[in-house]
């Protein structure tokens, strides 16, 4: 029996990418193998969203050939939908497979290679697609607490600095009925699903009606079983009172918003093309704290974006620090091939790019741990992970638990400490 492993890269999207392509294969009757060294077919499902991403994969791809010369090398995602060319000229690359063709990965692996490691490209026009493709998401998600289930997929935003809609496309949803079918099935061996997206917020605008994320989120709560719906990330300009009110009211929605920041400079923002100001992104976050007071509120931030001066970065350093934010991904600028950014005046050297990354970081790290000790002595409610030794709160905190309990239960969890990063559950009496 032939044996797979895939390797994914970048964000919850590409995770579950990555799991209903594994169902394909365990359909064709694959199995899953433990590493490189013991499988045929080795997948890389890839991100290209930094240069540091790029590189990690060309890394995967040196690291799997090396252990395992043998096997078969598929490279797909978005650094395959980028750059095939690049992708194919490496050692032991197979097929490139972009995200055009990544739901017929399945049926490519089944033809043997003519030559071996001759690289194969399979890559289309993105912006000819425009329907979500709708991939089984059953036995992949067996071994996961918390699956992640892919609704919307593609980005009608033109962000200076992104690349990803060039390389996922237009703004594509999961018709409701799928959604709700894919749930209903997930929630009889989950308690808890998080529903993922490129452009999660604008789910349904595509499918006529006016359908909107909050309309979905309605049908799952009245027509599914699922114990908890968790969003992945959602833009400050989709964050609408009538969402949050759903959100604060039912107990079965985690308390976490994510919002993508990037930057609290308005001047910045302006060069970035980001659809809002900082007075409007502050107005939605501070709305979501004071419908829902414990709630995780985190955001991306980008430092070092062209023509950023001290001045701007300051602006962006204290707008962060006046809001309610109980954590922080921060990221250093990075220009990607083809991006209006890239060709931007006033590129801001590297050192400078680091060293604005870590004083973000610090301020980030100082919030988390503010809102933790708000945590404790609270009952809180979380869903156990991996091997039942952690959990993982409504609120998005991870908890060392005082004594294990079985993998994908919703527990009560008491708070009687920290841990350097997360919180330490009371031993009991």
């Amino acid at each position: 029996m032939a044996r797979f492993l895939i390797q994914n890269f970048g964000c919850r999207a590409a995770q579950a990418d990555g799991a209903a392509l594994a169902e394909r294969l365990l359909e064709q009757g694959m199995a899953p193998a433990a590493c490189a060294r013991e499988a045929d077919l080795v997948i890389l499902n890839t991100c290209t969203v930094t240069a540091a991403a790029d590189q990690d994969v060309r890394q995967a791809v040196r690291r799997a050939h090396l252990e395992n010369p043998g096997a078969r090398i598929l490279v797909t995602g978005c650094y395959a939908q980028r750059a095939p060319e690049e992708l194919v000229r490496l050692e032991g690359v197979t097929w490139v497979v972009g995200n055009t063709h990544k739901h017929r990965i399945h049926e490519i692996v089944r033809e043997p290679a003519a030559v071996p490691y001759h690289g194969q490209i399979f890559v289309g026009d993105i912006f000819a697609e425009t329907e979500f493709v709708t991939a089984p998401f059953e036995e992949a998600a067996g071994d996961r607490t918390r699956p992640n289930l892919k609704v919307q997929d593609g980005c009608n935003n033109r962000c200076s600095f992104c690349i990803i809609p060039f390389v996922r496309g237009r703004s594509r949803s999961a018709p409701p009925e799928v959604v709700v079918e894919q749930v209903r099935r997930l929630a009889e061996r989950h308690r808890e699903v998080v529903l993922s997206g490129i452009n999660l917020g604008r789910w349904g605008r595509d499918l006529g009606g006016r359908l909107r994320l909050v309309d979905l989120l309605r049908r799952l709560l009245e027509e599914t079983p699922v114990t908890r719906i968790r969003l992945s990330s959602v833009e400050p300009m989709d964050l609408s009172s009538e969402l949050l009110d759903l959100m604060a009211g039912s107990e079965r929605i985690a308390k976490h918003v994510h919002a993508p920041l990037q930057t609290g400079s308005d001047r910045i923002l302006r060069l970035m093309r980001r659809r809002y100001r900082a007075h409007h992104y502050a107005a939605r976050i501070l709305e979501a704290r004071r419908r829902m007071p414990l709630a995780a509120i985190g955001a991306d931030v980008m430092v070092g974006f062209p023509g950023e001066t001290e001045e701007d970065f300051e602006q962006n350093r204290q707008f962060i620090e006046s809001l309610p934010f109980t954590y922080l991904h921060v990221f250093t600028y990075s220009a990607r091939p083809g991006t209006p950014a890239a060709a931007m005046p006033g590129q801001v050297p590297m050192r400078v790019r680091k060293e604005r990354n870590r004083r973000l970081r610090e301020l980030a790290a100082a919030k988390n741990l503010a809102f933790r000790r708000q945590m404790l002595g609270r009952t809180l409610s979380a869903v156990t992970l991996g091997d039942g030794r952690l959990a993982l709160t409504d609120n998005y905190l991870e908890v060392e638990l005082a004594r294990p309990r079985p993998a994908g239960e919703l527990i009560e969890v008491t708070i009687g400490g920290l841990t350097t990063d997360g919180l330490r559950e009371a031993a009991p009496d």
